[in-house]
């Protein structure tokens, strides 16, 4: 196995995903290739790294042209969040890397990605792909490429995954408006969150468990919101990354459903002086009777 620890090594991935069949790698040093730099307009791949790919690339694409053109469409996955290493494997794809032999991603890998991702896909009714079945990859303890990222078997790991919901922080409006989305929603907690790193393409982010002050918990105990809100916090790394909007530390007015299993954020206000709006909505809260109660 391989591990991966740099930048330029990303590109070794670049040789993986699409092999169907055990002459398929024959078949491809077979064809007529050669070497060009990644062009600028390639978004998905460009200062991936390393600065030539091969072309035909391991999709068929003959053409620059095509090459460009397809691996755009998968930017907006990339735009989710939802593996630190779906970069690597998508540009194994279109941009494979000049060497002289190909090297597969390990199976883990492949279902790493997938595990992440695929459900992303299927939010926009697109399927994980057949010629990325991760079963045609070589098992880790064979000669293969593995994640970059850390073992997300490890105790000490959460792999974020992003939701099919966009989530941004919101405007505080009129407090009576706040007041109406606090009672539309099964819960409504004032929180405090931190950014536990900033070095990893997705962000760990932390529930200060001293800074929570339950507004509303609906049909969850008081004692396990906390617990359900870090679960929220590592699952949807694209939510959280959204209402952090950069900062290290902030306090947040959170509101949302509880479904199942997970709880789900719908509304996210920043708790600053200026939102004057959103201070008189929490004041008022606690002798607020929302119209099903009033009835």
């Amino acid at each position: 196995t391989l591990r991966l620890g740099g930048p330029w090594l990303l590109g070794l991935l670049a040789h993986l995903l699409l092999w169907c069949s055990p002459g398929s790698w024959a078949s491809y040093l077979r064809r007529s290739s050669s070497c060009m730099p990644i062009p600028h307009r390639m978004a998905l791949c460009y200062d991936i790294g390393y600065s030539e790919m091969r072309i035909p690339n391991l999709l068929e694409h003959e053409t620059m042209t095509e090459v460009i053109q397809q691996s755009s469409s998968w930017l907006p996955l990339l735009a989710r969040e939802c593996h630190p290493d779906a970069r690597i494997f998508l540009c194994s794809l279109f941009a494979p890397i000049c060497l002289d032999r190909l090297i597969y991603p390990c199976r883990s890998l492949c279902e790493a990605v997938k595990r992440s991702c695929a459900p992303v896909m299927a939010c926009y009714g697109y399927p994980w792909p057949e010629i990325l079945n991760c079963n045609k990859f070589p098992a880790d303890h064979e000669l293969c490429i593995a994640a970059v990222s850390m073992d997300e078997n490890s105790s000490s790991r959460r792999m974020p995954r992003a939701s099919c919901k966009d989530c941004e922080l919101e405007e505080a409006s009129t407090a009576r408006e706040i007041l109406e989305s606090l009672c539309a929603n099964d819960f409504a907690v004032k929180i405090r969150i931190l950014r536990k790193n900033t070095t990893t393409t997705i962000s760990d982010f932390d529930l200060d468990p001293s800074k929570v002050e339950v507004l509303k918990h609906g049909p969850l105990l008081r004692t396990e919101i906390p617990a359900r809100l870090q679960q929220w916090l590592d699952i949807d790394a694209t939510c959280a990354h959204n209402i952090m909007r950069g900062t290290h530390a902030g306090v947040f007015v959170v509101s949302g459903e509880v479904q199942s299993d997970k709880v789900v954020v719908n509304k996210a206000y920043a708790w600053q002086k200026r939102n004057r709006n959103l201070h008189q909505a929490v004041r008022r809260w606690k002798h607020h009777r929302c119209p099903e109660q009033a009835g």
